[in-house]
C-alpha cells in the first residue's frame, strides 16, 4: 500500500509520537500524581473542557473508526444503528441515571460501580460484578492493541501478531506512570485530533465522491439502492446492537468513573450531554464515509479491513495521510488506556484495597498497586487480543458480557426498593456464567448470549427479590 521511503516514514513517525505520549506520561506522573485519587480519578477535579474531549475520546475508538467504517462499507448505512444505539443510550443515562450515580459517588467517594453494587447487595456482589467489568474492559483494551497493529501492519509491514505485543507494551507503559490524571488530560489533546480529522475526511470524500446525489446514482447502477437505507439492516442485528453496543453504555465503569473526576454535577452534566451530540455526529461520518467510499469513490474490491487506509490514500496526498495516521492513533489511544485504567481500578479497589491494613502508609501502597494493576489488565488483554483480533465482534463479545450480568441488578439498584441483596448477587452471577457459557458454545440456536443472559438476569432480580426481603435500599 505504501512505498518503502513512505513506510519508514509512517513508521518513524509512529514511534515519536508513542514517545511523545509516554514522556507527558512520566512528566505528569512526576508533577502531578500522588495519591490514589489522583491515579484512578484524577483528583475529582477535572473541568469541562478536557471532560467532554475525554468522553468523546473513550467513545470514539478503534472499532469505531476502523470497524464502523468497514461495516459501512460492507453493508451500508443501516450500520448507523451502531450510533443510534450509542445515542438512545446516552441520552437516558443523561436524563435518567447521571444525577443519581453522580450524588452516590460525591457521597461515598466511589470509585468503581462495585462500590456501589456492595454498598447496595453487600459483598457478595463484588466478585461478579469485578469479574464482568473486567471481561469486558480487557476486551475492550485488547481491541485497541489490535487495532495499533493494523497501524503497525501498514506502516512498518509488521504482522499483526507483532503489532498487537508492541502495541502492548508501549500502551501498558503509558498508562502505567500516567494513571487517569494523564489519561483525561491526553484525551483532551487526542479528542481534539480525531474529531477534526474525522470531521476533513468526511468533507473531502463528499466533495471527491462528487456529492451525495453522485453517490445515490451509483448505488442504483449497481442495483443496491439498500445500501443507502437506515433498514437495510435486519432486526435482530438492530437488537443486538441496542442491548451490547446501546445498553452497556448504562453499566461502563469509565464512564461512570469521569461522572465521579468531574470539577462538580454540573460540570458532569453539561460535558456529557455536549458529548453525546459529537459522539453521533462523528459516529454518523465515519459509517457514512464507508459508504460513500463504495459507491462515491468507486475503490473497488478491497480488503474490506483496509477500508480506511484505502479511502485516505484515495483522497489525500501523503502529507495529509500522515495528518490522517496520526488521527487514527489517537482515536486508538484515547479508549485504549481509558479502558485499561478502567479495568485496573477494579482490581486495586475491590480485590486489593479491601484486604489492606490502614497504616499510615496506605494511601502510597494503594498507588503503587493501582500500577500493578494496570499491568494484570494489559496482560489479560493482550491474551483477548491475540485470540480474538475482529474488531467490532470483540466490542459486542465484551459488551454482551457486562449487560448480561450487571445491568439488570444496577438498575433494580438504583431505582426499585424491592431489590434485595441475595437477588441482586444471583442476578449477576447467572447473567453472567449464561452469557459466558453460551458465548463458549458457539451461540447455540443462532441466539446471541446477550438474548439469553440478559433476560435470565431480569428474571433473578425480580423473582428472586420477590421471595426475600432486606433493607438494602437504604443508601
Amino acid at each position: 500500500m505504501y512505498s518503502s521511503s513512505e513506510s519508514l516514514i509512517l513508521g518513524s513517525l509512529v514511534v515519536i509520537y508513542f514517545l511523545f505520549l509516554f514522556g507527558v506520561s512520566f512528566y505528569i506522573n512526576r508533577t502531578s500524581i500522588k495519591t490514589y485519587d489522583d491515579y484512578n480519578v484524577a483528583g475529582r477535579s477535572v473541568s469541562i473542557f478536557p471532560l467532554i474531549l475525554t468522553f468523546v475520546g473513550t467513545a470514539v475508538g478503534g472499532a469505531t473508526l476502523l470497524g464502523f467504517m468497514q461495516n459501512g462499507f460492507l453493508y451500508g448505512m443501516g450500520q448507523q444503528w451502531l450510533n443510534l444505539a450509542i445515542l438512545i443510550s446516552g441520552l437516558l443515562m443523561l436524563g435518567i441515571l447521571l444525577k443519581k450515580i453522580r450524588a452516590l459517588g460525591e457521597k461515598y467517594q466511589m470509585v468503581t460501580i462495585a462500590d456501589f453494587t456492595v454498598l447496595r447487595f453487600g459483598e457478595g456482589a463484588r466478585i461478579p460484578t469485578v469479574v464482568s467489568v473486567l471481561v469486558a474492559n480487557c476486551a475492550l483494551t485488547g481491541m485497541q492493541f489490535a487495532a495499533i497493529a493494523t497501524v503497525l501492519n501498514l506502516t512498518m509491514g509488521l504482522n499483526i501478531t507483532t503489532g498487537i505485543l508492541i502495541s502492548w507494551v508501549l500502551l501498558t507503559l503509558k498508562t502505567y506512570y500516567g494513571g487517569m490524571k494523564s489519561v483525561i488530560w491526553q484525551d483532551a489533546f487526542h479528542g481534539t485530533i480525531q474529531t477534526v480529522g474525522i470531521f476533513v475526511l468526511f468533507v473531502v470524500v463528499i466533495i471527491a465522491s462528487g456529492g451525495l446525489g453522485r453517490v445515490s446514482e451509483q448505488a442504483a447502477l449497481a442495483n443496491q439502492s439498500e445500501f443507502l437505507s437506515l433498514l437495510g439492516i435486519s432486526p435482530s442485528e438492530v437488537f443486538v446492537y441496542l442491548l451490547t453496543i446501546g445498553a452497556y453504555q448504562f453499566v461502563r465503569q469509565d464512564l461512570w468513573q469521569r461522572f465521579w473526576a468531574a470539577g462538580s454535577a454540573k460540570i458532569a452534566r453539561n460535558g456529557y450531554w455536549v458529548s453525546i451530540i459529537l459522539t453521533f455526529i462523528t459516529g454518523v461520518f465515519i459509517v457514512s464515509t464507508g459508504v460513500m467510499g463504495r459507491f462515491g469513490l468507486n475503490i473497488g474490491e478491497i480488503d474490506s479491513s483496509l477500508t480506511y487506509y484505502t479511502i485516505i490514500g484515495n483522497v489525500f496526498s501523503f502529507p495529509m495521510v500522515i495528518v490522517m495516521v496520526i488521527a487514527l492513533l489517537a482515536t486508538v489511544i484515547s479508549s485504549a488506556d481509558s479502558f485499561c485504567m478502567s479495568g485496573a481500578s477494579s482490581i486495586i479497589n475491590d480485590i486489593i484495597k479491601p484486604r489492606l491494613k490502614e497504616t499510615p502508609d496506605l494511601d502510597s501502597r494503594l498507588l503503587k498497586y493501582s500500577r500493578l494493576s494496570v499491568v494484570i489488565v494489559s496482560v489479560f488483554s493482550l491474551i483477548l487480543a491475540l485470540s480474538i483480533p475482529k474488531l467490532v465482534g470483540l466490542w459486542v463479545t465484551g459488551a454482551a458480557m457486562l449487560v448480561a450480568g450487571l445491568l439488570a441488578p444496577v438498575i433494580a439498584g438504583l431505582f426499585w426498593k424491592k431489590a434485595t441483596r441475595l437477588g441482586g448477587t444471583v442476578a449477576m452471577w447467572v447473567g453472567l456464567i449464561v452469557a459466558v457459557t453460551w458465548q463458549i458454545l458457539g451461540h447455540p440456536f443462532g441466539l446471541h448470549p446477550i438474548f439469553v443472559g440478559f433476560p435470565i438476569s431480569i428474571l433473578m432480580i425480580i423473582v428472586v427479590s420477590l421471595v426475600t426481603t432486606d433493607e438494602s435500599y437504604n443508601i
